[in-house]
């Protein structure tokens, strides 16, 4: 199939039409939001730890992130969705940006339920767990062993919230979504070999990867926290890209499977009034 051009269908002529036709899409995200704060709400998995165990918990507590929580929705999913935009003011292409924005906000939330629903389930101590569970540096234990926290209770909580990271997952998600839609964009894989253009794609990634290595450094997270939220998040990301648009070293890798599909029929619709004609 020949590369295809676009530019008829914009947000003002078909923008309440496609919104209409993935309604549904668009009611589950709001049931995702609600069972994340529903997951960020209940009580982990209290591990059992022993003073044994508290030898490799006892990391400096930093209260202040280098990277808060509420910068990771800015460049996770803010960024990203004004690069669609950029790019729609250049296409003119609704079912671009809308399966854009759909795509990136279900990688972010079935990401941020998976990971939260792990970190309930597993309750693993963050590197930091002794401070918080002890902040005066006083030790105490229930009779079984484990340990007896006199710490802020809501700080406690979220001692048991180490595996996977959020953070990494989270940033993960948005710009390795980022990262396939650029590739596709670009046009990464055209067999020219402009390697500028790689650089390009592996420049969100990169960033991903120094949010993760931000949380190891500021103790709030043991490094195969970060790894499997990094996996987490790559993987959910490339199955929403996927979702959404074709493999970016196809012809048309930079369309939507809904443009693509709705230029082929316009094309077969076309071919047929052409032979009746004849």
């Amino acid at each position: 199939m020949p590369e295809i051009e676009f530019g008829m269908h914009t947000v003002r002529s078909h923008g309440a039409k496609v919104a209409k036709k993935h309604k549904c899409d668009w009611l589950i995200l709001l049931v995702l939001v609600a069972m994340d704060g529903f997951l960020n709400y209940i009580q982990p998995f209290n591990r059992y730890t022993n003073s044994k165990m508290l030898e490799d918990l006892k990391f400096p507590f930093k209260e202040h992130d280098t990277i808060p929580m509420w910068a990771v929705p800015i460049f996770a999913i803010i960024l990203p969705c004004t690069v669609f935009l950029i790019y729609y003011h250049y296409r003119r292409d609704v079912y671009d940006l809308h399966h854009a924005i759909l795509g990136i906000l279900y990688s972010v939330l079935v990401t941020a339920v998976i990971t939260d629903s792990i970190k309930d389930a597993v309750g693993r101590p963050r590197p930091n767990f002794f401070y918080r569970c002890f902040p005066d540096g006083i030790e105490a234990f229930q009779p079984n062993g484990d340990v007896n926290c006199h710490g802020d209770p809501k700080v406690v909580k979220e001692g048991y919230k180490s595996f996977p990271s959020g953070h990494t997952s989270w940033s993960f998600a948005g710009l390795s979504f980022l990262s396939w839609y650029l590739c596709g964009k670009v046009k990464a894989f055209d067999r020219r070999g402009h390697a500028a253009k790689l650089c390009i794609v592996l420049l969100p990634l990169l960033f991903a990867a120094l949010v993760g290595i931000s949380r190891i450094d500021d103790y709030w997270h043991h490094w195969t926290d970060v790894f499997t939220g990094s996996i987490i998040g790559s993987v959910v990301a490339s199955l929403c890209y996927l979702l959404f648009f074709p493999f970016p070293h196809d012809i048309n890798g930079w369309a939507p499977h809904a443009s693509i599909k709705m230029r082929e029929n316009i094309e077969l619709h076309s071919t047929s009034i052409g032979i009746n004609t004849v």
